[in-house]
């Protein structure tokens, strides 16, 4: 897998940003993971993620326009480019590879907590 190597937070991010289809900028998304994980999310580590993605060149982003209501700026808009799709596609098929490995007897033992 190497080359599109992620970590899990920033597939949820990535998975967030398709789910939001066009939509997905900085407040949407953390307020999609934290309804849909019940996972709280800082701006920070959110925006960190964002630009590291970014970078990586799995996402990209472009400036809406700019609102009275955020105090004439603009909000920035992110998306999944070919190489970030690539990298969710790996994802998501390195992790089927394992779940398929396990041996059915060990999911279908009973959990003691």
């Amino acid at each position: 897998m190497g080359k599109y190597q992620i970590g899990e937070f920033e597939e949820i991010v990535m998975l967030t940003i398709a789910i939001l289809h066009g939509n997905a900028y900085g407040i949407s998304i953390k307020q999609q993971i934290e309804e849909t994980q019940g996972r709280k999310v800082s701006v920070g580590a959110l925006q960190s993620c964002l630009q590291r993605l970014e970078k990586k060149g799995y996402l990209q982003s472009r400036e809406g326009e700019a609102t009275t209501v955020r105090g004439g700026r603009p909000k920035k808009y992110v998306e999944i480019t070919a190489s970030g799709k690539r990298a969710l596609a790996m994802t998501r098929e390195a992790r089927n590879k394992l779940w398929e490995a396990i041996p059915k007897i060990v999911m279908e033992m009973k959990f003691t907590s």
